[in-house]
C-alpha cells in the first residue's frame, strides 16, 4: 500500500490543485478504501469551483462524492465486507479514504468501474424521478441534457413515461440524448411549445424535470407544463428567478411544484418516493450492471489523477461536450 495519500482540492476560486492529505485509518464502522476511479459531477463540482450563487465561496475545499475503490482495511464491529471487494461510496477525490459503512455499497460483479462511477449522479437523478410519482403513459419532458438530465431521461422512461422529450440549447447534447433512446429530442427556442405538444399527441407534457440549473428555466418549465401538472426542479439552480407571476403560471394552472435537492432523503429508514442515499445507490448500480441504465455514450473524458487540475481547467471553461469525465487512480 503506497505510503502516501492525495486529494483533489480547489484552492481558491477557479483554480483546482492535487495535494498531499492524511493517510486514514479504519476506525469502528469503517472501510479504508483505496480509488480505483472517481467521477467528476459537472454541474455541482463547476459550480463550487467557480464560486457561483448557492454554492460556499470559501476556500480551500474539497470536492467529488462519487468514488470507486477497493477495500485495502475494515474497522471493529464490519461484517459482510471482505479485504479486496470493491466499494461505491460518496468519498472525495482522494486516494485513500474511511468512509462509514453506512455510506458504502458493494460493486456488482460484471460492472465495469467506469460504468459503476455513475451510480452518484444516478441516484441524484432518481430521487426527482422517485417524487414526480411518473404514471405509465404520462407524457414527460426533461430541460438539460447533462448528465444529470440524461439519466433522469433514462429513469423517466423505465417508469413509463410516453414519451419522454429531451430539450436543450446545445445541439451536440441533443446528439447524445438520442444514442441514449429518447423519443424525441427538441432544441429550445421560440418553437418548442408547438413541437413539444405535437410530440405529446396534442397536449402539453404531465411532467417537467428542469436538470440545468439555470433561473431563466424554471418559468420554461412552469409553461411547458399542462394545467395540473408537475414541475420537479431536480437541478440545483445558480441564482434568482426572476419573472414568475405565481398567480399566472402555478397558482392558476394547478401545478405541484417539487424541489427535489437530494439532502430532503430519509436518513434511516425508506419510505415510498424517498428513499435513503444507500438505497437509491444500491438501485443504481444494479440498473447500471442489469444495463437498464446506459452511461458508455456520456463517458467523454478521462484523465489521470495527477492530471485533475487540467480537468478542471477545461470544466471551467464550459464545454459543453465534456460529460462524463472519471479521474484514474489506478498509477502512482
Amino acid at each position: 500500500m503506497s505510503k502516501h495519500n492525495y486529494e483533489v482540492l480547489f484552492v481558491e476560486r477557479g483554480v483546482a490543485d492535487v495535494r498531499v492529505c492524511e493517510m486514514p485509518s479504519a476506525g469502528p464502522g469503517e472501510l479504508l478504501i483505496r480509488a480505483l476511479v472517481s467521477l467528476i459531477s459537472p454541474g455541482t463540482e463547476r459550480a463550487f469551483l467557480l464560486g457561483l450563487a448557492n454554492t460556499s465561496d470559501r476556500y480551500p475545499q474539497k470536492t467529488g462524492y462519487s468514488h470507486i475503490g477497493e477495500v485495502v482495511d475494515i474497522g471493529p464491529g464490519i461484517h459482510g465486507w471482505q479485504i479486496g471487494d470493491r466499494v461505491a461510496s460518496r468519498a472525495n477525490h482522494k486516494m485513500f479514504a474511511a468512509v462509514s459503512v453506512s455510506n458504502c455499497n458493494h460493486v456488482p460483479n460484471g460492472l465495469t468501474n467506469e460504468r459503476a462511477a455513475f451510480f452518484r449522479l444516478t441516484s441524484i437523478a432518481m430521487q426527482g424521478v422517485r417524487k414526480a410519482r411518473v404514471e405509465l403513459g404520462e407524457p414527460a419532458a426533461v430541460i438539460g441534457c447533462g448528465p444529470v438530465g440524461l439519466l433522469a431521461m433514462q429513469l423517466v422512461r423505465l417508469n413509463g413515461g410516453l414519451p419522454v422529450v429531451s430539450i436543450d440549447k446545445d445541439l451536440r447534447r441533443l446528439e447524445y440524448a438520442a444514442m441514449l433512446g429518447v423519443d424525441a429530442a427538441l432544441p429550445a427556442g421560440d418553437e418548442l411549445k408547438t413541437a413539444l405538444r405535437a410530440q405529446c399527441g396534442g397536449e402539453d407534457p404531465a411532467l417537467v424535470i428542469d436538470a440545468t440549473g439555470h433561473p431563466e428555466a424554471i418559468p420554461a418549465a412552469f409553461d411547458l407544463a399542462r394545467f395540473g401538472g408537475r414541475v420537479v426542479l431536480l437541478a440545483s439552480t445558480r441564482g434568482d428567478t426572476e419573472a414568475v407571476n405565481f398567480y399566472r403560471d402555478v397558482h392558476k394552472k394547478g401545478l405541484t411544484v417539487l424541489g427535489a435537492h437530494e439532502s430532503t432523503r430519509p436518513r434511516l429508514d425508506s419510505a415510498p418516493g424517498w428513499w435513503t442515499h444507500q438505497a437509491d445507490e444500491n438501485t443504481a448500480l444494479r440498473l447500471l450492471a442489469s444495463g437498464r441504465l446506459v452511461v458508455d455514450p456520456i463517458t467523454t473524458h478521462r484523465f489521470s489523477w495527477q492530471d485533475a487540475s487540467t480537468a478542471y481547467s477545461s470544466l471551467a471553461r464550459w464545454e459543453p461536450g465534456m460529460m462524463g469525465t472519471l479521474l484514474d487512480w489506478q498509477n502512482e
